[in-house]
């Protein structure tokens, strides 16, 4: 049995009130997280004050601080573990911003990757407000956006968590795409 049908099993059991089951999913579930964290702040600024490994640890204590996710699958996990990493991205961009934002447009590429702008935590702060917008008008592309560009999942897997087939997936990912450019003034 691989390392995927352990994860499903583990978030079964660690939802049902088994704390082993905790235990022996943390180191099957790091090192995904931590490369997902890696890949996002590769992109993030020099001088950007969050390591990956402070933003793994910090999603993962938000995670085991409430009740344990209701999870069908590892994907659905590392969904869930997307958006709490968005959550702290965003709250960190905000904090170090405060007071400093002015009307400068964003400058974000949603092509898997950020490209690197000057001011980095005021393109989250603005693809964050731009997100609240669309999620307004459609929670599933605001999700599939979660998903794929903070999260790393690909298009199966986001799929896959949100239960519907990869070419709505696709549909909805080049639609944000377009929409959160046309928002950012891109």
């Amino acid at each position: 049995m691989g390392a995927q049908p352990d994860i499903t099993r583990l978030l079964k059991e660690w939802a049902n009130g088994a704390p082993s089951a905790l235990e022996a999913l943390t180191p099957l579930v790091y090192k995904e997280l931590r490369r997902l964290a890696g890949s996002y702040m590769r992109n993030e600024a020099h001088e950007h004050t969050l390591q990956p490994t402070a933003l793994v640890h910090e999603a993962f204590l938000r995670l085991v601080a409430r009740d344990a996710p209701d999870c069908q699958n590892r994907s659905h996990f590392y969904g869930v573990a997307s958006h709490l990493m968005r959550q702290i991205l965003i709250d960190h961009a905000r904090s170090r911003q405060a007071g400093k934002r002015g009307g400068r447009k964003a400058h974000i590429s949603l092509d898997e990757d950020l490209v690197v702008s000057r001011d980095r935590e005021a393109d989250l702060v603005a693809l964050d407000d731009a997100l609240e917008r669309l999620a307004a008008l459609d929670p599933r592309k605001t999700s599939v956006v979660e998903l794929r560009f903070f999260g790393g999942l690909s298009v199966e897997e986001s799929a896959e968590v949100l239960k519907v087939s990869e070419v709505t997936v696709r549909r909805d990912w080049q639609f944000a795409k377009t929409w959160l450019l046309r928002e950012l003034g891109g």
